[in-house]
């Protein structure tokens, strides 16, 4: 299973660094999407059998994190008429260093964990811990709300890279719900991307601190 999981695994994590590397919207929402759709195919490698249930999962997760969700993202960032993140609250530079240390404390704190023997050996739960990581850095060190819905999305792909080791265990109403509460959270989002944008010419998050009664 390590042969063909931390290949991808660590393809996952190059991802984060993009994301937190790169001003242009676009070539994160890409990076997101890729790294969904990456991440939904991940349970046909996590179990040796999969059943009608996991390819449910698997098609659900691939359609809505690597198609659906990006696409209408794409949708609100032309509608808002922006393309960069122009002054994040931590430089890129910064938000790149701050990223490699939280990976790096991931994986230490990995090895502490009583995990089963079929996941010791393999990158899932750091992958995990650094993708959760990455997207609070997006979450609160970026002013633009559709950045901030990104790092949403990061965050959600690392508890769903953790939810993989009990795919057996959890209910499939569990898994539909967790998806769904996904692209809930992010038409909201859209929704609170088009009023600020409308009512303050620019989707910066910093202007939220002119709202009043």
């Amino acid at each position: 299973m390590a042969e063909i999981l931390d290949p991808l695994l660590i393809l996952a994590l190059a991802l984060n660094f993009v994301a937190l590397g790169v001003s242009r919207i676009r070539g994160v929402i890409n990076a997101v999407a890729l790294q969904g759709l990456l991440l939904g195919a991940l349970p046909m490698f996590v179990q040796t059998e999969i059943s009608l249930r996991g390819m449910l999962l698997v098609l659900g997760t691939v359609t809505l994190k690597g198609f659906v969700i990006p696409s209408f993202l794409i949708h609100a960032m032309r509608e808002a008429d922006i393309q960069h993140e122009v002054k994040p609250v931590i430089n890129y530079m910064s938000s790149l260093l701050l990223g490699a240390i939280g990976t790096g404390l991931a994986m230490v704190f990995s090895y502490t964990l009583p995990l089963a023997d079929p996941h010791k050996n393999v990158l899932l739960v750091p992958a995990s811990l650094a993708t959760v990581w990455t997207g609070f850095l997006l979450l609160t060190t970026r002013k633009k709300a559709i950045m901030q819905v990104l790092g949403y999305l990061l965050l959600e792909n690392g508890i769903y890279l953790f939810g993989l080791l009990l795919l057996e265990a959890m209910p499939f109403i569990v898994e539909v719900g967790v998806l769904l509460d996904l692209f809930t959270g992010v038409f909201v989002m859209g929704i609170i991307i088009h009023h600020i944008n409308r009512e303050f010419a620019s989707t910066s998050t910093e202007q939220l601190t002119e709202l009043r009664e």
